[in-house]
């Protein structure tokens, strides 16, 4: 595929790093949106954005410092090489970072934050889907070999890419980054139209985090495991344990919300009953 999106003397542009701006930046756009949409103040949910991407990207890049510190001793230019490093692990530093950050800031702002969280839902689908495509231009997170009935397979054929991101050359892979990135922008359409739909703040984050949760899940099955953190016995993996946990921490929040509203439903003609003559 392409690694390098375009040159401009003898600076590059790789295409990870400029899809993901991108997507950070049309992801910011539609923020401002859906914050009207869940009436939360618009201004405070892009600063709330930008504070948490801020962090997140702090603290991938402080994990890898930590993590190859001794090789930076002694190779300090690599420093400026490790914007290409891309990692299932780092990815989850980059998120503890930025949700931790986030979380504080709407704490300390006094935001709603069931209405702010259903703002970010569609922004934060949409951003990750121009992530994914950006990982498919770069051979970043490649899918497993396809067999020949597989006529959509890529093939991966420019150094760079087994450079930067590990992709095997000359092998047709499936194009998982493709199916995760058309799975991300569904959900961000279904989040953006649904927002106006639903009644009670908190119920579209929990679906955000249950819809990704599953399409991290399944799409996991036809990446490469390398370096992906086999568990169970290769059961499953790292990332396929975080999406477990976003499922495990969304459905509780979805199912009390239900039942508080049941309870409360039927609990209103019983009291009518008591106050009628």
């Amino acid at each position: 595929m392409h690694p390098i999106l375009f040159r401009i003397g003898s600076f590059l542009i790789p295409s990870y790093g400029a899809l993901a701006a991108v997507g950070v930046l049309v992801g910011l756009c539609l923020a401002l949106h859906t914050a009207r949409a869940a009436r939360v103040d618009p201004g405070q949910v892009w600063n709330l954005c930008v504070v948490s991407l801020f962090a997140a990207l702090v603290g991938e890049r402080l994990l890898l410092v930590v993590m190859n510190w001794g090789v930076l001793q002694r190779h300090p230019s690599w420093l400026m090489g490790l914007a290409m490093i891309h990692h299932p692990l780092l990815a989850g530093a980059g998120v503890a970072a930025g949700g931790g950050c986030a979380l504080w800031y709407a704490r300390r702002r006094t935001l709603p934050l069931r209405r702010t969280a259903d703002a970010l839902a569609a922004p934060l689908a949409l951003g990750l889907a121009f992530e994914q495509l950006g990982a498919l231009l770069a051979g970043s997170g490649y899918g497993t070999e396809a067999s020949r009935a597989v006529h959509w397979a890529i093939t991966y054929t420019n150094p760079l890419a087994a450079r930067w991101s590990g992709a095997p050359l000359g092998v047709p892979l499936h194009p998982v980054q493709a199916y995760a990135g058309f799975a991300f922008f569904a959900l961000a359409l279904l989040f953006l139209f649904w927002q106006p739909l639903l009644r009670r703040p908190g119920d579209l984050a929990g679906i955000c985090l249950m819809g990704i949760g599953a399409v991290i899940f399944v799409t996991e099955i036809w990446r490469d495991p390398e370096g992906r953190g086999w568990v169970l016995r290769g059961a499953v993996d790292g990332p396929q344990i975080a999406a477990l946990a976003l499922v495990l921490i969304a459905a509780p929040v979805l199912m009390e919300r239900k039942a508080t509203s049941a309870e409360s439903k039927e609990a209103a003609p019983a009291g009518e009953a008591r106050g009628g003559p």
